[in-house]
């Protein structure tokens, strides 16, 4: 997938690292803000335990751009606009707000282990809490 900063992230080329792959559905709203900001504020613990944060939307690269420089964040962001990558995790779904139904991304948090396997998955993530939560399942693996 593209990334911010012009650049591009790939599974594959994070073979023997852990990496938390976490879904959300929109640069600088409120929860994505406050999840962000988390995972930010955890990254060298995350870094200790050799594990990479890759955060993953829908918004385009000038968007993560924007997103990243307002809040210092630390870590990829991953630009997912057709949301296949989203589809083949499962996180694309129909959304509801207001009585209208939309499809967007549920916000889920996937451990993968050195390997490529998924070692843990966090669906319908509660913000609070969450990050200190993913941190515990990383240092188990």
């Amino acid at each position: 997938m593209p990334t911010d900063g012009g650049g591009e992230v790939s599974l594959s080329a994070l073979r023997g690292k852990k990496v938390v792959l976490y879904f959300y559905p929109k640069d600088d709203t409120s929860g994505c803000t406050k999840q962000a900001c988390g995972f930010r504020d955890n990254l060298p613990d995350f870094s200790g335990v050799d594990a990479v944060v890759i955060g993953v939307s829908k918004d385009g690269v000038a968007s993560h751009d924007k997103f990243k420089k307002k809040y210092e964040l630390p870590f990829t962001l991953a630009s997912d606009q057709t949301a296949g990558v989203a589809e083949k995790y499962g996180v694309w779904k129909e959304k509801s707000m207001y009585g209208k139904k939309y499809m967007g991304i549920e916000r889920t948090t996937f451990l993968i282990d050195g390997e490529g396997v998924v070692r843990g998955v966090w669906p319908k993530v509660k913000v609070d809490g969450h990050t200190e939560e993913v941190l515990k399942a990383v240092r188990a693996l």
